[in-house]
């Protein structure tokens, strides 16, 4: 189904913000150096969909507000060779339970890492992971464990995991398939309403090759090199929480030529609207040099509750030669 007829927003401003972000780089020493946008960015097209035929809002459960942690991160190195973080010593329980932090990463197919945390004594808390810019909160299993699957953002992929305490550990590994991919991440703080749209191959909204949260493909698809997925990341519906999307598309390995159109898509909610919601996007394109853009985007009225705002270059759209 084709998007409806859009007109431009009389009075909507995007302004992306550069210097201070609210994202820092976690790296280690030889890593890509991290680029921020230095000049303005020009978005050419600011478009307003109504709601009758634009993209499907996600379901209600998946909203939550966001904040930064604002608390400092204490945490020792990881070991190159297991993958294991070495944690500083935790306060042990009463009965002499050992509280100590521990994180293993593991590289897996389509340049992905699996992570596994142990946190005894953190059970059901909320957990900040880092990488290389990109954020998300996450709520460890009452069992005091957390496993979950991340896109790496650069071929020695070090993650944090950072507690409201201080308390936090680190995990490392190789990820020699990054190469391969391009990646793009939309990450946002509060109830942003925001989404990441790729349409590959001149694939029209709703049809197979538009991959968004509720169709984000499969890595299938990507290991036979005809198409890309999103992962959404982070515990939307727990207060203060961080959520990102990451489109991955396999550009090494593709077996099509042709462009994937990206667009960062707005969702005016009675949670945002005649707000400014924050957000960031990191693009890893090909050369493995890690852009960063920071957005402050104007919302509409609670009026327009319902429409979408669609950003159609905030992030560039991929080129693909079939190899």
């Amino acid at each position: 189904m084709s998007r409806i007829r859009s007109f431009a927003i009389a009075g909507a401003t995007l302004l992306i913000a550069i210097a201070t972000g609210y994202v820092m780089q976690y790296g280690l020493p030889g890593q890509g150096e991290q680029a921020r946008i230095t000049g303005p960015v020009e978005v050419t097209e600011i478009a307003y969909a109504s709601s009758g035929t634009a993209v499907p809002r996600l379901p209600s459960d998946t909203l939550a507000s966001a904040a930064l942690p604002d608390t400092q991160i204490t945490f020792s190195a990881a070991d190159p060779d297991t993958g294991l973080a070495a944690t500083l010593p935790q306060e042990e329980a009463q009965d002499g339970f050992s509280c100590d932090l521990a994180m293993r990463a593991d590289t897996v197919a389509g340049a992905m890492v699996d992570l596994t945390l142990s946190a005894p004594c953190n059970a059901s808390e909320r957990v900040t992971i880092h990488h290389q810019g990109l954020m998300f909160t996450e709520v460890v299993q009452p069992d005091g464990t957390l496993k979950l699957t991340v896109p790496a953002l650069n071929e020695r992929a070090m993650f944090i995991a950072s507690f409201a305490s201080g308390a936090g550990t680190t995990a490392s590994t190789e990820v020699g398939a990054l190469p391969f991919y391009d990646r793009v991440v939309l990450q946002w703080k509060g109830k942003a309403g925001l989404q990441l749209h790729a349409r590959e191959f001149d694939a029209d909204y709703f049809t197979e090759g538009h991959i968004w949260a509720a169709a984000a493909g499969d890595l299938g698809r990507a290991a036979r090199g005809e198409g890309g997925f999103m992962t959404r990341l982070g515990q939307e519906n727990t207060p203060e929480a961080l959520v990102a999307e990451i489109y991955s598309f396999p550009t090494g390995t593709a077996k099509q030529s042709g462009a994937v159109k990206l667009t960062v898509e707005a969702e005016v909610t009675a949670m945002n609207c005649a707000d400014t919601v924050a957000a960031q996007t990191l693009e890893l394109p090909a050369d493995g040099q890690l852009r960063v853009r920071d957005l402050a985007l104007e919302i509409p009225g609670c009026d327009s509750t319902g429409d979408f705002l669609v950003l159609k270059n905030l992030v560039q759209d991929l080129k693909v030669a079939a190899k």
